[in-house]
């Protein structure tokens, strides 16, 4: 028995909350893509990813600003405060970053070929944080991750020639990965509503130069779906930051592949893209690696 039951019952209870978090995220991000996906034949890359900080910022402010005059952000010491920013502004660096490559390359390969590079990302995560972080690395976290990167490899089948775009989704999946690792590092420091409205102005900062060279107006249509990914972001991103605050890297990136699932299920409620049986094998695998860690023992989640 624990010497301490119940510190050992409030960890569990934080990594069940955070494993909920980070499910519900990852199964709802896909809707934000779509969006994007849709809108990319009128608007670049970049612009995209400006607007939908823009909208998820207009989103966030209002909450940001309501809970910092009810309770202020507790003041750090110089040196202190300038590495929390030095970290946010990297932080945020890799995520628009992933971001934007990942839309530059479904616009040029084909959905399946950029997932599969892409998803290269909870892999590279769990191995960051295990050498930044020092967070411990078992074979049962290990496993899962290796088992959700064959499930999205059975989902995606990627095609085997390698192309300069393949390597722009590779990148995309690396800097996510760095961006995961940053998050839990920087996520105690700050409430997610403030960490997330640092991380959407940092981000329209840095995209601003290169959206309003590639300005395009946007229809009523438009207007209103950019609303909608902005909506999306910000609860999946606020779930994430949140969920990153109650569990560790390792355990919560074998869930990022639930995307997949998120992603197929849209596809079969828009389209009616009835998932092939070797799309629902490779479905059953993530879902197999996401219960590993869901029923780890708490020792094991350390």
């Amino acid at each position: 028995m624990s010497p301490f039951p119940d510190q050992a019952h409030s960890k569990r209870r934080d990594e069940a909350i955070g494993l909920l978090l980070m499910a519900t995220a990852m199964l709802i991000i896909p809707s934000s893509d779509a969006i994007a996906k849709y809108l990319s034949g009128a608007h670049s890359p970049a612009f995209l990813s400006w607007v939908r900080y823009i909208a998820a910022l207009g989103f966030i402010l209002p909450v940001a600003l309501i809970q910092r005059g009810r309770a202020p952000e507790p003041a750090h010491a110089p040196a202190s405060r300038a590495r929390y920013w030095l970290a946010q502004v990297v932080r945020t660096a890799f995520l628009v970053a992933a971001m934007t490559l990942y839309f530059v390359a479904i616009a040029r390969i084909p959905l399946a070929d950029a997932l599969g590079a892409y998803f290269i990302a909870p892999i590279a995560a769990t191995l960051l944080a295990a050498i930044a972080l020092r967070e411990r690395l078992d074979r049962q976290k290990l496993s899962a991750v290796v088992l959700g990167f064959v499930g999205a490899i059975l989902v995606v089948r990627p095609g085997t020639e390698t192309s300069a775009d393949t390597l722009i989704a590779l990148a995309s999946g690396f800097c996510m990965a760095c961006y995961l690792v940053l998050t839990r590092a920087t996520a105690q420091g700050r409430s997610p509503v403030s960490t997330l409205t640092i991380q959407l102005v940092l981000g329209i900062l840095m995209l601003m130069p290169f959206a309003v060279l590639q300005w395009t107006m946007p229809t009523r249509e438009g207007l209103l779906l950019i609303l909608l990914m902005g909506l999306v972001s910000t609860l999946s991103n606020l779930m994430t930051i949140s969920a990153f605050r109650l569990a560790s890297v390792a355990t919560l990136s074998p869930l990022v592949y639930l995307e997949l699932i998120g992603a197929t299920a849209l596809g079969f409620a828009l389209f009616g893209d009835l998932p092939s049986p070797i799309t629902w094998a490779g479905i059953a695998v993530i879902v197999a690696a996401g219960l590993i860690v869901a029923t780890a023992p708490p020792g094991a989640r350390r």
